[in-house]
């Protein structure tokens, strides 16, 4: 049997199926129209090795012959155009009936039995802040009268963190410890030393960049996309405690460079292409200005994905309890797009290079019940979510696990997954006195 080609792109075509026949589960997160990319290796001793997910196994892209190397940065640094050429290359080349079935077989690995890392080498990590219905909601914690600063509608707020803690989904971390000061506390108390009593977590979408682009030129909103490699799952930590009394007057320090959590796969563009939304601003609210305005973005610059998290506590676990979902919400929601961010990253000439990750900051959905994160969702921590075996929680206690997902679905196309990104919080390591 041969495969036809219809066009010279047809990997979305949702009737496409796959000799992998795990990809052909209608509920899988890597289907034939997916194919993300990450790092893995089969044993710990082994060096990392550049994938692609198909269903619940790992082509292993050297092994087949599609790249003479295994380093993800370069790879990430190809023009969009050769890019999508390795796409249709894969497409093809997994597709039911293909003359690649028997040469690819030996290089795929189950899923399940190898070790998936950090999907390139992160030089570089910014923390957007995209979600208005985060930044009113929190604001409105701190500022009641004033909860959304001048500014927010104009710029997209960001900071730079940490990229040598950002780690690989699955691997655990310790409660951060630091300094905090109760804002009760009188003004001459000085601060206690010691672990954050409320950690927290912060559902985000991490943005890998691809090409990068010279220091001193901008990248304008009509290009941004292509510079754009693709998309992951996000976990910026947060120690709400220690960024209460050390993000004045600088931002925020310690309470989130102590941990980032990424998911192993980076989802492609190309693959989110059907899910794109027209981007739009509520009535009322101010045009972007005009470096942060494009045709295509206002027609595609939204996409529709729907993100999940879920919190397992260390008694769930022991009982088998797969854990409880917190809360819901949608990218599409977001007030800045990916093309904005990276426009605006650029537009004082700063220099992006390939594997840079930009988190889009906390996802939150216009419903209370639609929090990114707990310190929304419990009201900074005075109205308690009651879980399902009958425990509470304010913040995350050590034993927690939290589990992020995110997936894109339409009638008639495939569901486009980004798998999952999750990690357990350690006790705390006490600082020396």
């Amino acid at each position: 049997m041969t495969v036809v080609q219809t066009s010279p792109d047809d990997t979305l075509d949702p009737a496409l199926t796959s000799w992998v026949a795990s990809a052909n589960d209608p509920a899988a997160d890597f289907p034939l129209q997916n194919l993300p990319f990450g790092r893995f290796r089969p044993a710990p001793d082994a060096a990392w090795r550049i994938g692609v997910a198909i269903g619940d196994q790992v082509l292993d892209l050297r092994a087949a012959g599609l790249l003479d190397h295994d380093d993800m940065n370069a790879l990430m640094a190809l023009p969009a155009a050769e890019r999508r050429a390795l796409r249709q290359r894969l497409s093809r080349g997994l597709r039911t009936g293909a003359a690649e079935q028997a040469e690819w077989s030996a290089a795929l690995h189950p899923m399940a039995q190898v070790e998936l890392g950090l999907p390139c080498r992160i030089g570089d990590y910014t923390d957007f802040y995209t979600s208005i219905h985060h930044a009113t909601t929190v604001g409105r914690q701190f500022r009641p009268d004033n909860p959304l600063l001048p500014n927010y509608k104009w710029v997209p707020i960001g900071y730079h963190g940490r990229a040598s803690s950002v780690l690989p989904s699955g691997q655990a971390f310790h409660r951060p410890c630091g300094q905090t000061r109760p804002p009760t506390a009188p003004a001459d108390a000085p601060p206690h030393v010691g672990p954050s009593r409320r950690l927290d977590y912060e559902l985000e979408l991490a943005i890998f960049v691809g090409p990068g682009n010279a220091l001193g030129e901008p990248v304008p909103i009509t290009q941004a996309e292509e510079h754009v490699f693709g998309i992951a799952l996000f976990n910026d930590w947060s120690a709400r405690d220690i960024q209460g009394w050390e993000y004045q007057p600088l931002g925020p320090f310690l309470a989130k460079n102590f941990a980032s959590t990424v998911s192993p796969w980076v989802v492609t563009l190309d693959a989110l292409a059907p899910f794109r939304r027209p981007f739009h601003r509520p009535e009322g609210d101010p045009a972007p200005l005009p470096y942060l305005d494009s045709a295509h973005n206002r027609d595609h610059g939204a996409i529709d994905i729907t993100l999940e998290v879920w919190l397992q506590t260390a008694a769930m676990r022991a009982a088998g309890h797969a854990g409880d979902r917190l809360s819901t919400s949608n990218y599409a929601d977001a007030y800045w797009t990916l093309a904005q961010l990276v426009t605006h990253h650029t537009v004082n000439g700063c220099n992006l290079q390939p594997g840079d990750l930009l988190g889009s900051g906390t996802l939150s959905g216009p419903a209370p019940e639609q929090g990114g994160s707990l310190l929304e969702l419990s009201a900074g921590g005075k109205q308690p979510l009651s879980l399902s075996n009958g425990e509470q929680r304010s913040f995350l206690e050590d034993g927690d696990t939290v589990i992020l997902k995110g997936w894109c679905e339409r009638p008639g196309l495939r569901r486009i997954g980004l798998g999952e990104c999750r990690a357990q919080v350690l006790p705390a390591r006490t600082p020396a006195a």
